[in-house]
C-alpha cells in the first residue's frame, strides 16, 4: 500500500500562539527601611484581579476535549500564532447533500469519521508567526496575488490523507483541474513563507477539499474497498460534474482568531 499524502494542518487545529516570549526577572538584593519592595517580594496578585485584564495575545488555553482528542503539533506558547494560508469553499446544499451519503459510508468502515467543520484548499502549511509580523505578512500576500485572476477548478477524485505526525486521518476530495493555477499561488505564497523564514509548502502537493477526518491512522480501514465505493457514489451522485466545479474567487489567511480575505481580479 502507498503512503498517503501529507496535509498541511497542525494536529490541533487551533489558533493559538504556538511561542513563548522570553521574559527578564528583575534582581533580587537587600533593601533599607522603608524602600519598596521589589518586584520579585511583593505579595502576589489574586487570581480574580489578574483575570480582569487579559493579554491581547494570548490566545484560548488548550483543551485536547474540545478539539475531539487531536494532539497539537506544536506547543501552546504566549506571543506567536499558528498562521495558514487556503482557498475557501463554501458549501452549498447540494455538496452538504452529497457528504451526507458519503460520511455515513465512510463510518461504515471507520465509525469515528467526523465532518469537517469548514472547507478549504491549502496553499501553505499551519506555520508559527509572531504576533507583530501578522499584518506585514498579510500585506506581503496581498502584494503577491494581487494580479492573479480568478479561475475554475474541479474537486472530484476521493483520496485518503494523513497530517505528518499520522495522528489524524483525512478523507479529500483531490483537484482534477485547475492544478497549475493552484502551483502558482503556492509559488506566490511559498516567497513570503521565505521573506519571513517560515516552512514553504510540500513538493508536489495534492490540493484537495478535505470531507471528513478522524483521530490516529486509518489509511488500511479506508484504502482499498472503502476507497472504491466513496469514488462511485461521488462519480453517480446527480449533477455531481457541475456541483464539484467550483470557482475560486480569494485566498484566505487565518492566523490566531484573525482571518484576512485577499480577492483574486
Amino acid at each position: 500500500m502507498s503512503a498517503a499524502p501529507l496535509v498541511g494542518y497542525s494536529s490541533s487545529g487551533s489558533e493559538d500562539e504556538t511561542e513563548t516570549e522570553a521574559r527578564v526577572r528583575p534582581g533580587t538584593g537587600g533593601r533599607s527601611r522603608g524602600q519598596t519592595p521589589l518586584p520579585d517580594q511583593r505579595l502576589p496578585v489574586p487570581d480574580s484581579v489578574l483575570t480582569m485584564f487579559p493579554d491581547t495575545e494570548e490566545g484560548p488555553k488548550d483543551d485536547s476535549v474540545k478539539h475531539g482528542g487531536r494532539v497539537r503539533t506544536f506547543p501552546h506558547e504566549r506571543g506567536n500564532w499558528a498562521t495558514h494560508v487556503y482557498v475557501p469553499y463554501e458549501a452549498r446544499e447540494e455538496f452538504l447533500d452529497l457528504l451526507d451519503v458519503l460520511l455515513p459510508h465512510g463510518q461504515m468502515y471507520v465509525p469515528r469519521l467526523v465532518r469537517m467543520e469548514a472547507f478549504h484548499l491549502s496553499l501553505s502549511q499551519s506555520v508559527v508567526l509572531r504576533h507583530h509580523w501578522i499584518l506585514p505578512f498579510v500585506q506581503a500576500l496581498k502584494d503577491r496575488v494581487a494580479s492573479f485572476q480568478r479561475f475554475f477548478f474541479t474537486a472530484n477524485r476521493v483520496k485518503i490523507y494523513t497530517n505528518q505526525e499520522k495522528t489524524r486521518t483525512f478523507v479529500g476530495l483531490e483537484i482534477t483541474s485547475g492544478y497549475t493555477q493552484f502551483l502558482d499561488l503556492v509559488s506566490e505564497v511559498d516567497r513570503v513563507m521565505e521573506e519571513f523564514n517560515l516552512t514553504t509548502f510540500y513538493q508536489d502537493p495534492s490540493f484537495h477539499i478535505s470531507l471528513a477526518w478522524c483521530v490516529g491512522d486509518a489509511r488500511l480501514q479506508l484504502e482499498g474497498q472503502c476507497l472504491q465505493e466513496l469514488q462511485e457514489i461521488v462519480d453517480e451522485f446527480e449533477d455531481s460534474e457541475m456541483l464539484l466545479r467550483v470557482h475560486a474567487e480569494q485566498i484566505r489567511c487565518k492566523s490566531g482568531n484573525k482571518f484576512f480575505s485577499l480577492p483574486l481580479k
